[in-house]
């Protein structure tokens, strides 16, 4: 996700899951980035001499990145010959999708019942909102509208104070992330998007945690539902 767009609303840039520097954090990211959103797809071979000139770094950066990259399974690495970026894991699919249930009914329950649930949470999740509404009409910024996705969900996990919770799911979600971006183009897809994020805040901002939960559960099984579609349209992508 963006940094920018996470600082500008009192967000956390997005981690990593050991500490690394800033050179290669632009790397990890950028490449990451790439990939979750087909711009490099399954079966890319990734040259560490092409990255280096590309990202004006030497060879250390790039080398750290690509591992970090491979603990998320979105690249293989054969030792000596080259670096490939994985088909689409739908087993990791399902794990990713089981662990952001488990953690974003429980956080969007927790938003609703607290009493004194802090209105700026609120304010910025309708401001994303209003963000991607923006942008959803426009193919040339899916990427932007995907990052507001990513930056909505962080902003509930921020809201009961589980920032680290999110970043977690962030480093399983790969596999899912580009299914994700895959059903973006689905025709409907963007408005069912929006309208799920809108039914999830109303909920919690109503003080209901039942449709909040109802809400969440509901939105996030929608791009899953369709594992099996995207898998006939690109066999190429899938494992």
């Amino acid at each position: 996700m963006n940094s920018q767009l996470a600082a500008t609303f009192g967000l956390p840039a997005p981690g990593f899951p050991v500490a690394v520097g800033g050179t290669v954090q632009r790397v990890y990211d950028d490449l990451r980035k790439r990939i979750i959103t087909i711009q490099l797809p399954p079966d890319t071979t990734l040259s560490r001499g092409e990255l280096t000139e590309t990202y004006e770094v030497s060879q250390t950066p790039i080398r750290e990145a690509l591992q970090l990259l491979k603990q998320e399974g979105l690249v293989r690495i054969y030792p000596q010959s080259r670096t490939v970026v994985t088909r689409i894991d739908v087993l990791q699919i399902y794990e990713a999708h089981f662990l952001r249930v488990a953690l974003e009914t429980e956080v969007c329950r927790r938003l609703a019942a607290d009493p004194e649930l802090d209105p700026a949470i609120i304010t910025r999740a309708r401001s994303i909102i209003k963000m991607q509404r923006a942008v959803a009409d426009d193919p040339e910024q899916i990427t932007i509208f995907q990052e507001l996705d990513e930056l909505f969900h962080q902003t509930l996990f921020a809201g009961v104070k589980r920032s680290n919770l999110h970043q977690l799911v962030r480093e399983r979600s790969g596999h899912l992330e580009r299914i994700r971006r895959l059903h973006l183009p689905e025709t409907g897809k963007i408005v069912s998007i929006l309208d799920g994020h809108q039914a999830i805040v109303e909920a919690i901002a109503a003080r209901d945690e039942r449709a909040a939960v109802e809400a969440i559960r509901e939105h996030l099984s929608r791009t899953v539902a369709k594992v099996e579609d995207m898998r006939k349209e690109f066999p190429h992508y899938f494992i």
